[in-house]
């Protein structure tokens, strides 16, 4: 086999990533992952607005201050939102860990409840949040 430029033009590249779609399964396993991360992540937010609150008034009033901000509101809702999903995902988990609902067409029917339920309690809290 030669090394010319022009024969490696002619030789097909492998295929990538980006030319599957990955299924549902699998892309509800990678979000878990994810959310896993942010919510260490986005506890820290939460032990400085602790901590914050037992340093005194001027340290919680810059630490509530910045969490009421748009950017401390949308920190927030992502780390709900990934707290909502992590926690469903996980009960998912634990389900199948007892050998239950392993067949494709119920991992995909537990990915879709996940989804939903996590979007419902993510909408639900905020509603809650705003309605105190």
């Amino acid at each position: 086999m030669t090394d010319t430029p022009a024969a490696k033009r002619q030789r097909p590249l492998s295929p990538h990533l980006q030319v599957y779609r990955l299924p549902l399964p699998a892309l509800t396993s990678i979000t878990h992952r994810i959310t896993g991360i942010a919510l260490s992540v986005g506890t820290l937010l939460l032990v400085w607005w602790l901590v914050a609150a037992a340093a005194g008034p001027e340290a919680y009033a810059t630490a509530a201050g910045f969490i009421a901000s748009p950017i401390g509101l949308i920190l927030m809702f992502g780390w709900s939102a990934a707290l909502w999903y992590h926690f469903f995902n996980g009960l998912r988990h634990l389900v199948w860990d007892s050998v239950k609902m392993l067949t494709l067409q119920q991992s995909y029917s537990s990915a879709n409840l996940v989804i939903g339920a996590s979007i419902g309690a993510t909408i639900v809290t905020w509603v809650l949040v705003f309605a105190l």
